[in-house]
C-alpha cells in the first residue's frame, strides 16, 4: 500500500510542487493589488457582455443639456425655471421626484417661488454631497428640503481608474448623522406605493432588507478590490444599460408641453444635467474598454442605474452583485492551477509531436475556455468571481511542462515570418512535409478587393490619417473574413486577397467566398459612417473572384520563406477586380459554376478581354447569394439629370496606373449621385474609352470660376450614351470637386 502510494505521489510530483507554488504565488500578487486593475477591466467587459435588459420604464430623467441653456439665454438655470419645471412634473402625478441639482444658494429670479413649490411637493428630494475630496468640495442641501427632511446624498465612489463601480445606500455627515443616499431615498418612496419597507435584519450589523433582498455592506477585498475604503453603507452598483438607456426628454420639452401627457405618471423623474460642460460626468464599466475612446455617463443616469438596481433586488427581479469569501476565493485559484497543471502534466510523455501538440495546446485552452464560460456565467446570474488570478494559475502550472512546445512555435514564427491562419498552421505541423520548401497544385477560390481610388486620397492626407482610415476599414473586413472561414493571403496597400480552399479544399469554398463579398460590401456603410464621424470622406470598394487550379505551399528560400499561392488564376483575379467599380462584386464563370448559379443573383453578364488573357472572357456581376447565406446588396438605380450649361472638360485614358499622353476634349452633359454622362468633342477612334476602362478628368470650370479643377479619376460604364457619348462612374474626385458636383446634383433634383 505504502508503496503505490509512493509510486502515486512520485508519478504526479510535478502537480504537487507546482499547484501550492504557483496558487501561493498568485495570491501574493493579488494580496499586493497587482491584479486589480486587471480584475476591474474584466469586470467592466463582463457587464458589457452581459444580455442587454429591457430600459426600466419605472425611472424616467429630464435632462438639463447646452441646448436648454441656449433655451433659457443664461448660463445657469435660474430658481424660477425650476419652480416652473417641478410644477408641471407635479402634474403628472409622479411617485417620486428627484432633483440632481446644487440649490444650496440662491439663484435669482423667482427664488421665493422656487421655495414655495419644495414646501409643496413632499414627493420632491434634493441633493448635498456629503463627503468633500480634493477635487469637490462637500455641498450644503436647498435649505427648505433640509428642513423638511427631503434631502439625500449624491456622494459618488470612484476607484482608482476613474470608473464608478459601487453605489452608496447612506453615509454619516460631519455630526455623525445618517444621510440616506439619493438613490435609496427615491427608492423607498416609490416601493412605498407597493407596501415594501426597510427594516434592519436582526443578528447583522446594520444590515437592511428591503423586500426580499438583504443588502449586505461592501467590505475592503469583496471581489477584484484590495484594501479599498468601504466607509458609508456601500454595495457593489449593478448597472442596467449604458448611457442614454434610460428614457430621457429635455427640460425644454417639459416646459414647452411637447411630451405625452401621461409621461412619468407613478414613476420616479429624475432632473440633472447630462451635457458634458457641466462637469458632472463619470466613467463607469460601460465607458469603453483600452481601445475605445471612453464615454462618461452623467452623473444622474448612475443615479437611475442605483434606483433601478434596488428596485429590482426589492422586487426578486434582479439579484444584487455578490462576492465569495476570501477562503472560498484562495480554493478557487488552487483548483484552477491544479487543472492547468494536470492536463499538461498527465499527456508529458503521449505519442509523438502531434499527439502532444493537441495535448498540450487544445486542453488548456478548451480549460481557459471553460473558465471564462463558468465566471461569465455567475455574473450574468449576480456572482463576481475571481478570473484573472485562476487564469494566471492556470497558464503559470502549465508554462514549465509546455516549455518545449513554445519553442517550436518560436521555429515555425522563425521559418515563415508572419501570421498565417491556425487552420494553415495545424496542418503545417501534422504534415511531415509541411516546413519543406514548395508546394503543390489544387483548386481554389481567390477574392481580390480593393478600395477605388485610395491612391489619389492618401495624396491629400497624412500618413497618420492614412493609417488610421486603413485600420478602421481592415478591422471590419477581417471580422467578415473571419466569420466566412477565409484565408488571408496579403494586404496589397489598401487591397486584401482572401483564400478560400487553402490549406483544405471545402465543396462550398465558391459559396463561401461570394457570400464573403457581399456581406464585405454590407459591411461598408458601418466603415464609412466610422469615417463620417472622425471627418474622413467615404470609401467604394470593389471585389474580385476567381476560381481555378494554382500551386499553394512554401515559396521562397531557407532565409525567407511565404505561405502563399501562384498561378495565372491569382493573375486573373486581380484583372478582374480592375473592372469593378465602386460597391461592385465581380466573378469568374468558373466560380459562378462552382457556387451554383441558382442561388445567386446575377445583375449583368459582360465581355472583357483582361491582359494576359488569350480571347475574351465572361465576368458576371453578383447582386447577392440565397440559400443559407441570404445575403443581398441593395439596389441602387443611378439616375443621370441633364445639366443647364455643359461644364467643359479634358480627359485622358489610364491604364495599369500609368496616364496616357493624348488628351481629349469633353464636356459634362449629364449629372448622377456617382457618376456622369460625358461628351466628346470630336469623334475619332481613340476618343471614346472602352468600356469598363479607367479615365482622368479635369474639369475647365468649377462652380461659377473658369479654372481647371483637381485631377478626378472615373471608370467608364458599358452603356454608352451615344457614338459621341459615354457614361462614367467616378472614382475618385477630390473634396472641393465633391462637394460642388454634390451641390449642382441636388439643385438638378429640386
Amino acid at each position: 500500500m505504502w508503496a503505490l502510494l509512493k509510486h502515486y505521489l512520485w508519478e504526479w510530483r510535478g502537480v504537487w510542487i507546482t499547484v501550492p507554488s504557483m496558487a501561493g504565488f498568485v495570491i501574493l500578487l493579488r494580496f499586493a493589488g497587482l491584479l486589480q486593475s486587471s480584475e476591474w477591466s474584466l469586470f467592466d467587459h463582463y457587464m458589457r457582455l452581459r444580455p442587454q435588459l429591457p430600459p426600466d420604464e419605472r425611472i424616467v430623467i429630464v435632462g438639463i443639456d447646452e441646448a436648454d441653456l441656449r433655451e433659457i439665454g443664461q448660463a445657469i438655470v435660474p430658481d424660477q425655471v425650476y419652480a416652473e419645471l417641478i410644477q408641471k412634473l407635479k402634474a403628472r402625478q409622479p411617485r417620486a421626484i428627484g432633483l440632481d441639482i446644487y440649490r444650496d444658494l440662491p439663484v435669482p429670479p423667482g427664488h421665493q417661488e422656487l421655495v414655495e413649490v419644495f414646501k409643496s411637493t413632499p414627493n420632491l428630494v434634493g441633493i448635498e454631497k456629503v463627503v468633500g475630496d480634493n477635487k469637490r468640495y462637500a455641498v450644503a442641501p436647498p435649505p427648505v428640503l433640509k428642513m423638511l427632511g427631503q434631502v439625500g446624498a449624491n456622494d459618488v465612489i470612484t476607484d482608482g481608474d476613474r470608473k464608478v463601480r459601487r453605489g452608496l445606500l447612506s453615509l454619516s455627515d460631519e455630526t455623525g448623522e445618517t444621510v440616506y443616499s439619493l438613490g435609496l431615498y427615491l427608492a423607498l418612496l416609490f416601493l412605498e406605493k407597493e407596501g415594501i419597507t426597510a427594516q434592519v435584519v436582526e443578528g447583522t450589523d446594520n444590515w437592511w432588507q428591503i423586500g426580499k433582498q438583504v443588502f449586505v455592506p461592501f467590505e475592503k477585498n469583496d471581489g477584484g478590490y484590495v484594501q479599498a475604503s468601504a466607509g458609508g453603507y456601500q454595495i457593489l452598483l449593478n448597472y442596467r444599460g449604458a448611457s442614454r438607456y434610460f428614457d430621457t426628454v429635455s427640460m425644454t420639452d417639459i416646459l414647452k408641453d411637447r411630451v405625452p401627457a401621461n409621461w412619468g405618471r407613478d414613476r420616479i423623474i429624475l432632473i440633472g444635467a447630462v451635457g458634458e460642460s457641466f462637469n458632472d460626468v463619470f466613467f463607469t464599466p460601460y465607458s469603453g474598454d483600452l481601445f475605445a475612446i471612453p464615454e462618461p455617463m452623467a452623473g444622474v443616469e448612475i443615479h437611475a442605474n442605483f434606483i433601478s438596481q434596488i428596485l429590482s433586488a426589492a422586487m426578486g427581479e434582479r439579484p444584487l452583485i455578490q462576492t465569495w469569501s476570501e477562503p472560498e476565493e484562495w480554493l478557487w485559484i488552487v483548483f484552477w492551477s491544479g487543472v492547468g497543471a494536470i492536463l499538461t502534466w498527465k499527456w508529458r510523455y503521449a505519442g509523438g509531436a502531434r499527439i502532444l501538440s493537441l495535448s498540450r495546446l487544445v486542453a488548456p485552452i478548451l480549460a481557459v475556455g471553460v473558465l471564462f464560460g463558468s465566471t461569465y456565467t455567475a455574473f450574468v446570474w449576480g456572482w463576481w468571481l475571481p478570473v484573472i488570478p485562476p487564469l494566471l494559475g492556470l497558464v503559470g502550472s502549465s508554462v514549465g511542462i509546455i516549455a518545449y512546445v513554445a519553442y517550436t512555435a518560436g521555429l515555425i514564427r522563425k521559418t515563415f515570418g508572419r501570421y498565417l491562419t491556425d487552420e494553415v498552421v495545424s496542418k503545417l505541423l501534422e504534415s511531415p512535409e509541411g516546413l519543406k520548401l514548395g508546394g503543390q497544385r489544387q483548386k481554389i477560390t481567390i477574392l481580390a478587393s480593393d478600395l477605388r481610388g485610395f491612391t489619389a486620397l492618401s495624396e491629400r492626407l497624412s500618413p497618420e490619417e492614412v493609417v488610421t482610415i486603413l485600420n478602421i476599414y481592415l478591422k471590419s473586413m477581417l471580422e467578415v473574413i473571419t466569420q466566412y472561414q477565409g484565408t488571408i493571403n496579403k494586404f496589397l496597400g489598401d487591397g486584401i486577397v482572401v483564400l478560400f480552399g487553402v490549406p483544405t479544399v471545402r465543396e462550398d469554398d465558391a459559396q463561401r467566398a461570394i457570400a464573403c463579398a457581399v456581406a464585405m460590401q454590407l459591411a461598408m456603410p458601418r466603415v464609412n459612417a466610422t469615417l463620417q464621424e472622425l471627418n474622413f470622406p467615404a470609401l467604394e470598394m470593389g471585389i474580385g473572384i476567381n476560381t481555378g487550379e494554382c500551386v499553394v505551399g512554401n515559396i521562397g528560400s531557407e532565409i525567407h520563406t511565404e505561405y502563399t499561392v501562384i498561378g495565372s488564376e491569382m493573375n486573373l483575379t486581380f484583372r478582374i477586380e480592375t473592372y469593378t467599380t465602386g460597391s461592385q462584386l465581380l466573378t469568374s464563370g468558373a466560380t459562378l459554376e462552382a457556387a451554383d448559379p441558382s442561388i445567386l443573383r446575377i445583375i449583368a453578364a459582360k465581355q472583357v478581354k483582361p491582359k494576359g488573357v488569350k480571347g475574351q472572357i465572361t465576368i458576371y456581376e453578383v447582386g447577392g447569394i440565397g440559400g443559407k447565406y441570404n445575403l443581398f446588396l441593395p439596389k441602387e438605380e443611378e439616375i443621370f439629370l441633364p445639366l443647364s450649361a455643359e461644364i467643359p472638360l479634358l480627359y485622358l485614358a489610364v491604364e495599369d496606373k500609368h496616364v496616357g499622353d493624348t488628351i481629349f476634349k469633353g464636356s459634362l452633359v449629364k449629372l448622377s449621385a456617382k457618376g456622369a454622362e460625358v461628351r466628346a468633342e470630336k469623334t475619332s477612334e481613340d476618343s471614346i474609352p472602352l468600356p469598363l476602362s479607367n479615365i482622368k478628368l479635369n474639369l475647365l470650370k468649377v462652380g461659377q470660376k473658369a479654372e481647371i479643377s483637381e485631377d478626378i479619376y472615373a471608370k467608364v460604364l458599358d452603356n454608352s450614351a451615344s457614338s459621341r457619348s459615354f457614361y462614367i462612374h467616378f472614382t475618385s474626385k477630390p473634396p472641393t470637386v465633391a462637394v460642388q458636383l454634390e451641390r449642382l446634383y441636388n439643385s438638378l433634383r429640386g
